[in-house]
């Protein structure tokens, strides 16, 4: 009975260490584990594990502000992506203090179909963007950026702030960034995440590119953008504007 104790005292111990350290993880690997009602449980480590959901759980449901229209995830432009892409960009310029022409949002990414008006809780963030992927900074050369966006195209479009592009035969045409045709030799700050920057979803274009990075996820960047739109006295809101748009 002593030793089932102490590995259930050493195992809480180890929760709370992790509940205190930021690890960020190379590769995931998952496995499916099934758990019943059957299976032999431990009501030690349950007394212990309740008093942790219970502060989990209140801190998700806690409203961190109100969007005023449904956003939506769709392709090749929506409100939801153009909210995130748009959360990026003004982050990355306060947060890196430096000016930075574009940002690119993994369509993929997006973990949730739509964010529905009215109050958002601070466990819908998470849902919406579940894993750590970091805020990064690269230094693209607009040929390499212009191979970038044809990846898109071909995807289907993906979320854009700074850019604004057509998709044609599975092809970015058309390109602006801030305004101006694309400059194939002309070296552009643009603002990924460190998954697609690293060579994700087929971005091998990107992966030998340096990167600059604060350490500063994603998802805090979503948190922090909602906040700066409070004071200004908006809402969560996102249009759609024309950014990506098909042609024949």
């Amino acid at each position: 009975m002593r030793k089932k104790l102490s590995f259930n005292l050493l195992f809480v111990t180890v929760l709370l260490v992790s509940c205190n350290t930021s690890f960020h993880s190379n590769s995931l690997h998952y496995h499916n584990y099934r758990v019943a009602e059957s299976e032999n449980q431990n009501s030690f480590l349950q007394k212990e594990l309740l008093i942790y959901s219970d502060s989990v759980n209140s801190s998700m449901s806690s409203i961190v502000g109100f969007a005023y229209l449904m956003l939506e995830k769709k392709q090749p432009e929506s409100t939801l992506g153009n909210f995130i892409a748009d959360a990026m960009l003004v982050m990355a310029n306060e947060k890196y203090s430096m000016k930075v022409d574009a940002a690119i949002a993994n369509y993929g990414g997006i973990r949730i179909n739509q964010l529905s008006a009215g109050a958002v809780s601070k466990g819908k963030i998470f849902e919406l963007m579940p894993f750590d992927n970091l805020v990064v900074i690269q230094k693209i050369r607009g040929d390499v950026l212009q191979q970038f966006l044809d990846l898109s195209a071909a995807k289907g479009g993906w979320p854009l702030a700074g850019i604004t592009m057509k998709i044609k035969n599975q092809k970015a045409i058309d390109v602006t960034v801030n305004n101006e045709p694309i400059d194939f030799s002309t070296i552009y700050t643009v603002v990924n995440s460190d998954y697609v920057a690293n060579g994700g979803d087929q971005a091998n274009m990107l992966r030998n590119i340096p990167q600059q990075s604060i350490g500063y996820l994603l998802r805090d960047a979503i948190f922090d953008y909602i906040k700066v739109l409070q004071k200004q006295g908006k809402n969560i809101i996102a249009f759609e504007e024309k950014r990506v748009t098909y042609v024949e």
